[in-house]
């Protein structure tokens, strides 16, 4: 009996200590990171020294480090024969002692891999393990070769790199670099296709049941939409195994990367521009992107010091980082840097006041940040996570139409919308600026959104792959997808609609413009005004009705859903012009006035205005709230291509709707109470003044 009774108590202890495991706060949950990652060159496991290393992690506030580790080389003396060792490596252990000294002073190391790439002796050895183009060619960086994910080195030694490393040291996070299929050599710019290693093909076979791996891409071919398919299967199958082989050594080890399947840190990078026009927004479009397309997760977005790959001993400009660290905030990620090395020796340190002035702020007031929820009833729909070309202009133009009214919205990448229908149907109105495709169940989500009282309006080509849902929605039917707009005009008929247009009759346009038969829909404008005569001033003219129309809405109950079929996000993004942008502001105004009521201010349209509720963030109750956050970034240094210091600015006034009459109003940087009217619902004050950054806290 007492033996029983010993078991059973031993049994209870196990639980009891189980289930403190399990319950146990995951260190990256409080979304207080500050992040600096020491991107190290191969030459710097030679100099780098832990000491100074901490030293200056520990001056800059940050309480978060990401360090090689290995893939493309070890950074640690390993013992298999797949790896390739740093030649710089000494035997002092620098891996080891850095992570030691790091959580002497409560800075937690996560370590970072790359296996895009083996050296050029893992090459030779296994050419079969490699990247191969349709036409043979092979990704090279000077004596590095891009690899095949499905190909044993990934596949298999991988996972025996990284559990080496987390045997050998207590890590605290693994970060992924550059995950997925290549088909370029990024470093280079250079396109080279689907990969076609023997491995890929086989597997793809397999997936598909006899399919031949395509050599183009082509979304048009069903074989290459089942391409797709099987790299959405193959990435998740080795994230979940790589999930499953971290979380069973050690559940407190957070794993980060670009992707967002068995993920703990969505990881996202704000880069300097390669092209005009420069977009200033980049933080607050990567991490608004993130934070609500996967609401469960911990969005870091990583401010790149370096202005390109082929130029990575120069910093983009402080006032740039400046802008990308308070959008970070504002918007609810943590702080993130990248760095070529270690701050000792550094070839470009303009920014390292930046970041020790923002970094320390954050420190200093970590308790008002990272626990937002969104007050937006507008979401516009990204083309991606990571937008490019053509549809990122269009998601750009509307972007920065909303930021200049300061009107509140959230951003949802187009593939989540089937995964979050409820958060869909609870905006008010729902923006899908040229997206192009979605599934069947995203069109779905769409129709129950607008049967419920979500307003939509979409843009230029969007769903033009889905004619039922085109005409289901907006009561449109193409007869011309691809027109050149160049030289057309849109006719300005309805001045009661178009009330910021009142001098004007006529409004040009220039790139795409659909030709649809809007016969379906309940109301049509903006007629369309031919070409007209080219030429010399005396004999221009001859612009007539064409019978087509730049705009037209579908009701559905007590929602309108609105179609623009031209690039007005774009011709906003590229020219700047007030017409386009004062066209949609009047259309948003037409069918969901309140999106513009929700902030009223003077503030100019260079200042980014960010309103979140906030609980406080501390260990005891993160899901109290406390009141809303007013977030002012000072943009009015940005000239186009260039930072200088903003100009300070005076007396801006704010209207804020507020559903409860606040006790008091502070900035929180300094805890000066502001002097405030609630009246209506709303909570009115004035900030007296405004340099690069301030917050006013609107407290219950």
């Amino acid at each position: 009996m007492r033996k029983c009774c010993l078991l059973l108590c031993f049994i209870l202890g196990l639980l009891n200590v189980s289930a403190q495991n399990g319950s146990q706060k995951l260190w990256w949950k409080q979304n207080n990171l500050r992040v600096i990652q020491a991107n190290l060159p191969d030459y710097k496991a030679a100099t780098l020294n832990p000491d100074s290393l901490v030293e200056d992690l520990m001056a800059c506030s940050a309480n978060t480090l990401i360090i090689n580790a290995g893939g493309i080389m070890a950074f640690y003396p390993t013992k298999l024969d797949f790896e390739y060792t740093n030649p710089y490596l000494k035997p002092n252990n620098m891996l080891g002692n850095v992570v030691a000294k790091c959580h002497q002073h409560g800075i937690k190391v996560i370590v970072r891999f790359d296996f895009s790439r083996v050296h050029e002796s893992i090459f030779k050895a296994h050419p079969d393990w490699c990247y191969i183009s349709p036409k043979g060619e092979r990704i090279i960086n000077t004596d590095m070769y891009a690899v095949s994910i499905n190909a044993p080195y990934v596949q298999q030694h991988a996972f025996q790199i990284i559990s080496e490393v987390m045997d050998k040291y207590p890590v605290d996070g693994i970060f992924l670099n550059m995950p997925g299929y290549q088909v370029n050599n990024s470093y280079e710019g250079k396109y080279l296709g689907i990969d076609q290693n023997e491995y890929d093909k086989k597997r793809f076979a397999d997936y598909s049941k006899g399919m031949v791996l395509p050599k183009e891409e082509n979304k048009a071919d069903p074989v290459y939409q089942k391409y797709l398919e099987f790299k959405k299967f193959t990435g998740d199958d080795w994230s979940k195994r790589l999930y499953d082989l971290v979380k069973a050594k050690n559940p407190q080890i957070a794993i980060c990367t670009y992707t967002d399947k068995y993920v703990d840190i969505i990881r996202h990078e704000s880069q300097a521009n390669s092209s005009l026009p420069y977009w200033p927004y980049t933080a607050s479009d990567n991490v608004n992107n993130a934070a609500h397309s996967y609401p469960t997760h911990i969005i870091s977005n990583a401010s790149i010091q370096q202005i390109s790959f082929q130029s990575r001993y120069n910093a983009v400009e402080p006032q740039e980082v400046a802008i990308r660290l308070y959008e970070n905030i504002a918007n609810g990620s943590g702080l993130d840097m990248s760095m070529m090395g270690d701050m000792r020796g550094y070839e470009d340190e303009r920014n390292f006041d930046v970041i020790k002035k923002i970094y320390g702020l954050h420190k200093k007031y970590e308790s008002y940040f990272g626990n937002y929820t969104s007050v937006a009833k507008v979401a516009l729909i990204a083309p991606g996570l990571w937008p490019s070309g053509l549809p990122m202009q269009e998601y750009r133009g509307i972007q920065l139409i909303l930021k200049e009214a300061h009107i509140p919205f959230d951003i949802i990448v187009d593939e989540q919308i089937q995964n979050l229908p409820d958060k869909i149907k609870a905006y008010k109105l729902l923006i899908l600026p040229d997206i192009t495709y979605l599934n069947t169940k995203a069109i779905d989500v769409l129709k129950d959104a607008a049967e419920h009282g979500s307003n939509i309006i979409a843009t230029n080509t969007a769903l033009n792959d889905n004619p039922e849902a085109l005409m289901n929605l907006f009561g449109a039917k193409i007869t011309t997808k691809d027109y050149d707009g160049g030289g057309n005009y849109l006719s300005i008929d309805n001045k009661t609609t178009f009330k910021r247009l009142s001098k004007q009759t006529m409004v040009f346009l220039k790139f795409n413009l659909g030709l649809y038969d809007l016969s379906a829909a309940d109301e049509r404008f903006l007629p369309i005004l031919s070409k007209g005569r080219p030429g010399p001033p005396e004999i221009i003219g001859g612009h007539k009705p064409t019978g087509n129309y730049g705009m037209a809405i579908k009701k559905h109950g007590a929602s309108s859903a609105v179609l623009m079929p031209f690039n007005i996000g774009r011709l906003y993004y590229q020219n700047g012009y007030e017409e386009h942008k004062n066209i949609f502001l009047d259309v948003i105004d037409r069918i969901y006035p309140q999106a513009a009521q929700q902030i009223i201010t003077n503030a100019p349209a260079r200042v980014e205005v960010l309103l979140q509720q906030y609980g406080k963030n501390n260990a005891v109750n993160r899901s109290k709230k406390d009141g809303l956050i007013l977030h002012l970034i000072n943009l009015t240094g940005f000239s186009g291509a260039t930072y200088f210091d903003p100009l300070p600015l005076y007396n801006l006034t704010f209207k804020i709707k507020s559903d409860f009459k606040p006790t008091k109003l502070v900035t929180m940087t300094t805890q000066q109470p502001i002097n405030f009217l609630w009246k209506d619902g709303y909570v009115s004050f004035t900030v007296k003044n405004l340099n690069e950054f301030n917050s006013i806290l609107i407290n219950k």
